[in-house]
C-alpha cells in the first residue's frame, strides 16, 4: 500500500502536528515568540522525519523550491527579531511554496480518515447552495 504508515512516519505525524499547535498556540497568544519558535523546530524537525533526511534536504535545496526555502528562512529570521506577524506571514507562503504538489497526497490521506473523509466527500457548502440557485 502507498499510503502506509510506520512508527517513523507516525512520529513525524506527531512533531508536525505539535508544531502546528504550538505555532496555533503562539498566534493566538499575540505572537508569542518563543512558542512560534518552538513551533518551528518541532515542524521541521516532524518534517524531516516524515520524508527523511535525504528527501527534506532535496526539497529545500531543489532549484525550483528556492523561493519557498528562502521564505521560510526569511520568515524563521523575522520570528527570532521580534517580527513574529512578518515572520508567520512569510511562512505561510513557504508552506504554500514548498508544499503545494503534496495537496492531492493529503488529500487522499485526508479521505482515509473515517470522520475528516465523510465530511470532506460530501461537502455542504453556501456555494452549493448560490449554484443551485437558492440563495
Amino acid at each position: 500500500m502507498a499510503y502506509e504508515i510506520n512508527e517513523q512516519k507516525k512520529i513525524g505525524l506527531g512533531l508536525i502536528g505539535f508544531g502546528i499547535f504550538f505555532t496555533f498556540l503562539g498566534a493566538l497568544l499575540f505572537f508569542d515568540r518563543g512558542l512560534l519558535a518552538l513551533g518551528n523546530i518541532f515542524w521541521l524537525s516532524g518534517v524531516a522525519i516524515l520524508l527523511g533526511w535525504r528527501s527534506t534536504w532535496k526539497l529545500f535545496t531543489n532549484r525550483a523550491n528556492y523561493k519557498g526555502s528562502v521564505c521560510f528562512l526569511l520568515g524563521l529570521f523575522f520570528i527570532f527579531v521580534r517580527w513574529p506577524v512578518v515572520g508567520i506571514i512569510f511562512e505561510i507562503y513557504s508552506c504554500v511554496a514548498l508544499f503545494g504538489g503534496f495537496w492531492p497526497s493529503v488529500k487522499v490521506f485526508l479521505y482515509q480518515i473515517p470522520v475528516v473523509g465523510w465530511i470532506i466527500q460530501y461537502p455542504i457548502t453556501l456555494l452549493d447552495h448560490l449554484r443551485r440557485g437558492s440563495a
